[in-house]
């Protein structure tokens, strides 16, 4: 089971991950969105929206550099392994209770306002939920990384992530004796990378660079319309006998 979540799962999430967001592009792209409710307890929204974005992204960040980063450049750079889990330690721990309390208040007000509930769907509750969970679990997973700030226990990770994206048969021997938590926390993360292309969580892969290749301005109007009747600057009246200049 450890090898089948660790090492075959892996590669299921992100298989669905890429090709089910290219498929809900090509086939479904109007529902390439974030279904804003801002209209609805716009402050509360706009403080929990930028506490959770700002948390999420600074802990999505981390976890791409510091997991994909192949040890020895932090070696090159001077860095140690300690050095690297005081700061995943403190960087993360900041960001996460960011993330965390941005996060319920987003969920406050999803499940207590009846409008916003109203226009809310089962995906919308239930992924923002799924993220809380994996917040908390990602929080308490520093109480048992200050038990091991040598840093020897982060390499794991790192070996195994890149093991992963360089499809070594191993990789899933590099977690097997890690505390459960962190394999919760895994196995959590890779579902959320299965559910990503069905939910609204699309729109963090959105970037407006269609825009800057446009072929033209926008038709908002047909060229064959009727022009508008010249405007008498004498009577102010409109002068509907003489054509619109």
């Amino acid at each position: 089971m450890h090898d089948i979540l660790f090492g075959v799962y892996p590669y299921i999430a992100l298989s669905v991950l890429i090709v089910g967001s290219i498929a809900r592009y090509e086939r479904d792209p109007f529902t390439w969105k974030s279904s804003s409710s801002q209209l609805l307890r716009r402050k509360q929204l706009i403080v929990g929206s930028i506490l959770f974005h700002v948390g999420v992204l600074t802990i999505f960040a981390g976890h791409l550099v510091g997991l994909l980063t192949p040890i020895w450049i932090f070696d090159a750079l001077g860095i140690s392994h300690g050095a690297k889990q005081t700061l995943a330690v403190v960087a993360g721990g900041v960001a996460g209770i960011m993330a965390l309390t941005g996060g319920v208040m987003l969920l406050h007000r999803r499940l207590t306002d009846p409008r916003i509930r109203a226009t809310s769907r089962f995906s919308d509750t239930g992924i923002l939920v799924l993220l809380l969970a994996q917040l908390i679990l990602g929080v308490g997973t520093i109480f048992v990384s200050l038990q091991h700030l040598d840093g020897h226990e982060m390499t794991k990770f790192m070996a195994w992530a890149q093991g992963i994206f360089t499809f070594q048969s191993d990789a899933a021997d590099h977690i097997r004796d890690v505390a459960p938590i962190f394999k919760i926390h895994l196995v959590l993360g890779l579902t959320i990378f299965v559910l990503f292309p069905f939910t609204r969580l699309v729109h963090m892969l959105s970037a407006p660079v269609r825009f800057l290749f446009r072929p033209g301005y926008q038709v908002v109007r047909s060229r064959r319309q009727t022009p508008l009747p010249k405007r008498s600057a004498q009577a102010g009246c409109v002068d509907a006998t003489k054509p619109a200049e």
